[in-house]
């Protein structure tokens, strides 16, 4: 495995990596089926998906894509069913409060970089304990392009006063690792969230962790000026 040297600022993606939002995500898009008199379907069908948003919740609710003319509806009609209950059955994932709580032990500022939109994002975040010590949150629309492009993780390293090379970047879509290689940062893959049997290794990341507390022995603090 990687380690990274000079360690100055680690960011995370959100959903799949910190926090386990499919219950919540599969609960809005479920909603929609039993308000139209369907069957609803068990948590273990959206959470594979839970890393595409609404488009995967959709595709699993009502076997639809972007390309369907009532999808636009039918997404605003998700998103609004999933800010009522954002909180309610959300959950960080085990191991991720102890590593936030090294990162800040050890003054390593840390961050959030999504392509969930701020909307959703800030409410979110703000309703959540963990994130109390987060020093930068950036969200699908705080610039002009989402992961994969690199202006987002770019803006996070500005807000966290972190030169890029001096960040590692955590994820669990193979943007993540796309975004984090051309900001020119370190790449981590997550495994542990909805990834299931994808080969990771074909991401190019420059490594992974099963566990959120694998990370903390490939940060050198001890060359941290």
């Amino acid at each position: 495995m990687a380690s990274f040297d000079t360690v100055k600022g680690v960011l995370f993606d959100l959903d799949g990596t910190l926090i386990d939002s499919a219950p919540d995500l599969g609960a809005a898009a479920d909603k929609m089926r039993t308000d139209r008199g369907l069957s609803a379907l068990p948590l273990e069908l959206y959470r594979p998906m839970a890393g595409a948003g609404a488009r995967g919740m959709l595709g699993v609710a009502f076997g639809i894509g972007p390309e369907h003319a009532e999808f636009p509806a039918l997404r605003e009609e998700f998103f609004r069913n999933y800010e009522r209950c954002m909180t309610q059955r959300t959950l960080v994932f085990d191991g991720v409060a102890q590593l936030i709580a090294s990162l800040v032990e050890r003054d390593i500022p840390w961050g959030v970089v999504t392509n969930k939109a701020m909307r959703f994002t800030a409410p979110l975040t703000k309703g959540m304990p963990l994130f109390a010590s987060a020093r930068a949150v950036v969200g699908g629309d705080s610039t002009p392009y989402a992961k994969p492009h690199p202006a987002p993780l770019l803006e996070a390293a500005r807000q966290l006063k972190v030169q890029p090379i001096q960040c590692v970047y955590v994820g669990d879509d193979v943007r993540d690792v796309q975004a984090g290689r051309a900001a020119g940062m370190g790449t981590v893959a997550a495994t542990y969230g909805y990834l299931g049997s994808t080969n990771v290794r074909e991401w190019g990341a420059d490594t992974h962790i099963e566990t959120p507390l694998a990370l903390l022995p490939l940060l050198n603090f001890r060359r941290v000026a």
